[in-house]
């Protein structure tokens, strides 16, 4: 499975989204002296679960969901967290 689709079933999994969107940005930082294949994503999330919750809180969600991927895989994710109502 790759890095996308371990973030895409996780994220499934814990927060049941009505819409995901994950761009691999990778390409945007071959320059950087960090660079790895695959290990900038972008995520847009909208759920539900995220009604009520500050957005540094629905970040710290996300990033508690991927733990296991950030320790190993993933150098840098961008969030864009949001409610159904934010969505529309």
């Amino acid at each position: 499975m790759s890095i996308q689709q371990s973030i895409n079933a996780s994220l499934k999994e814990s927060f049941n989204p009505t819409e995901l969107i994950i761009k691999n940005q990778s390409h945007l930082h071959k320059n950087h002296d960090e660079y790895r294949e695959n290990s900038h994503f972008s995520v847009t999330i909208v759920s539900k679960c995220f009604e009520g919750i500050s957005r540094i809180n629905r970040h710290k969600m996300v990033y508690n969901s991927l733990r296991a991927l950030l320790k190993k895989n993933i150098h840098a994710l961008k969030i864009k967290a949001m409610t159904p109502q934010e969505y529309s």
